[in-house]
């Protein structure tokens, strides 16, 4: 039996992730597979998403059979081990002997005929070793240490120990048990119309649990319909469109770092007579944003947000600003691999130069949204009180304001805002709700 595509397509994958350092959602995406079939894709996806958040886990599974540890494997018997013990442990409807044939032709198909018997032996010792738990969701609820449940779930320790001083231990698990799960696919109509198109298409939706134009996918293929083609639909989290719908109204509103350009799109929705100004470093993603963000008036400018090159002030600021992303592990389980604790210090750098250089260019009256995808303070509130110790012409808002706001007008659905609260800020917590965890700040300029 010859390598299926879908698994010749998550291996390859890994192997280019690992020697490029390249990150697994571009690669997905990219054109050399986007010819294959919608369930070779889905399949493929499964694997590669599946072997980043359960890394730590096959790799000790490999060390407990074999001689070797998983440092001293080519790189390609050690991908070809990661994808079998993947499928065989947490696929339940993956044939275990399907799993170990496919994974001996990888190596194989790597030109590691060699070690081809060598990852068949290790397959079969790690399928008679019988599980400590039925279910992996049981192993993190056991865990009653931070180290344990670092092991059990796949997180680096040093991460889970920041989690569990802000949140407590059971929210810590929490997070975790959302980060090892597959999310939601959330999208939101740009087209009313949209709908009844996507429910004729077969894809079964339900409502969204924070918004109320949000939808989230329970079967189906949205990409692959028209609607989502002619970008009527989009893929968007609930949380991150929330933040969008922060920002609020006004004549004038700046987006700093705008791409990929769906909270772009939102304030362009919301503000059609206002003039938006959005702002990208890279011109290859500014690219992008002019594609997303295409309403008439949205003028995309290439720049750095840490020294904006505009005079202008604006009545509304979105700076949603470069982040970790630990919030969103669950869609990008590589993040917990490559993150290190010091680079928190390098990006907290980054964040209040650009909301420094944001604040710069708020109108008197007006206010500023500050966000991350990140669940460290480092992050966020720190960012936001050094940022307001040094510019006294600033005060912070209590968020429970606008998000009484969203209530009335009929945006925001979820009831318990308390839940999504933490003093003044909004804060999304994975596990806490059904979403990517996410950080607000607004300010106002006096």
């Amino acid at each position: 039996m010859p390598v299926s595509a879908a698994r010749a397509t998550g291996f390859d994958i890994l192997l280019r992730m690992e020697r490029e350092n390249a990150y697994a959602a571009e690669l997905l995406h990219g054109s050399p597979y986007a010819k294959l079939s919608a369930v070779d894709h889905a399949l493929a996806t499964e694997l590669v998403t599946g072997v980043l958040r359960w890394r730590s886990c096959l790799d000790r599974q490999i060390s407990e059979a074999s001689s070797r540890t998983p440092d001293k494997l080519d790189l390609e018997v050690l991908i070809a081990l990661r994808l079998g013990i993947y499928q065989m442990r947490y696929l339940e409807r993956i044939p275990v002997r399907a799993a170990i044939h496919q994974a001996v032709e990888l190596a194989k198909r790597a030109r590691k005929q060699s070690a081809a018997s060598f990852v068949n032996a290790v397959l079969r010792r790690v399928q008679a070793i019988p599980p400590t738990f039925d279910r992996w969701t049981d192993a993190i609820r056991s865990a009653a240490t931070p180290s344990a449940l670092g092991e059990l779930s796949a997180h680096p320790l040093w991460l889970v120990e920041c989690w569990i001083r802000e949140f407590g231990l059971e929210i810590a698990k929490a997070i975790c048990i959302h980060d090892q799960s597959v999310p939601d696919t959330v999208i939101r109509f740009r087209d009313c119309a949209a709908e009844e198109e996507l429910l004729s298409e077969g894809i079964e939706l339900a409502p969204g649990k924070l918004l109320s134009r949000a939808r989230r996918v329970l079967s189906g293929n949205v990409t692959r319909t028209k609607a989502f083609a002619e970008r009527r639909v989009v893929i968007q989290d609930e949380a991150s469109q929330l933040v969008a719908l922060l920002t609020g109204r006004g004549p004038r509103l700046l987006d700093c770092c705008a791409a990929p350009g769906g909270k772009t799109a939102i304030l362009a929705e919301r503000n059609p007579e206002s003039a938006i100004t959005a702002v990208e470093l890279h011109p290859h993603r500014a690219r992008l944003l002019r594609r997303l963000a295409s309403a008439d008036n949205v003028r995309v400018v290439v720049a750095d947000a840490r020294n904006l090159p505009l005079t202008a002030q604006f009545e509304r600021v979105l700076a949603d600003v470069p982040c970790s992303g630990t919030g969103t592990l669950a869609r990008n389980p590589d993040i917990k691999w490559r993150l290190r604790p010091e680079d928190l210090s390098d990006l907290q750098s980054r964040q209040l130069a650009i909301l420094d250089s944001a604040m710069a260019r708020v109108a008197v009256g007006g206010k500023l949204v500050y966000s991350t995808c990140s669940l460290e303070n480092e992050e966020n509130s720190d960012v936001v009180e050094k940022a307001l110790t040094a510019d006294i012409n600033f005060k912070l808002l209590d968020a429970r304001a606008e998000l009484q706001r969203l209530q009335r007008e009929g945006d925001l659905v979820l009831e318990d805002l308390d839940s999504i609260l933490s003093r003044k800020y909004l804060r999304i917590i994975p596990g806490t709700h059904e979403s990517d965890g996410f950080f607000a700040a607004i300010l106002e300029r006096i």
